[in-house]
């Protein structure tokens, strides 16, 4: 199984920059994984929320076509606690899947067209973070998912 994290924006600070390429390491010992940039839009502050939407819709629709389950993380999506997503994560790895795809959207989310394309939704939490620190709490949750499923010591119970 291949799994692909696509990103709108760079990750800027540097802690978090290390902290990504850490863990990005750690999952590539259970799987084929990437991580796939979307420049973030330039000047934002004249464009409407669905103009940016729209745009940013146009550089994920592109990476995400034929693509076997793509899912968004957003804040409406399910709920998991860490054995829950690691199930989650076991099911599509067993259920025979080539290709997941995991997609963090811009500060307003995700556009209609986007949504309509995904499979399913996953919210990290009822908090709202920044998106720099999303992408760190994902991967730590997917390495934390692999190593549930292999039986390793990393989660306590």
């Amino acid at each position: 199984m291949k799994i692909t994290l696509i990103l709108v924006g760079k990750t800027e600070k540097d802690y978090y920059v290390k902290a990504v390429d850490e863990y990005s390491k750690r999952v590539s010992r259970y799987c084929k994984f990437e991580i796939k940039v979307i420049p973030e839009l330039k000047n934002t502050k004249s464009m409407s929320v669905d103009v940016q939407l729209q745009k940013e819709a146009e550089c994920i629709l592109p990476l995400i076509q034929g693509v076997q389950e793509v899912i968004l993380l957003d804040e409406n999506g399910l709920e998991f606690n860490s054995v829950e997503f690691s199930k989650f994560i076991e099911k599509r790895m067993t259920g025979g899947q080539r290709d997941l795809f995991f997609v963090v959207g811009g500060p307003y989310g995700f556009s209609d067209k986007v949504k309509s394309t995904a499979n399913a939704k996953i919210s990290l939490s009822k908090f709202t973070f920044s998106h720099q620190l999303v992408r760190l709490v994902f991967l730590e949750q997917l390495y934390r998912a692999f190593t549930i499923i292999k039986g390793e010591p990393y989660h306590h119970q």
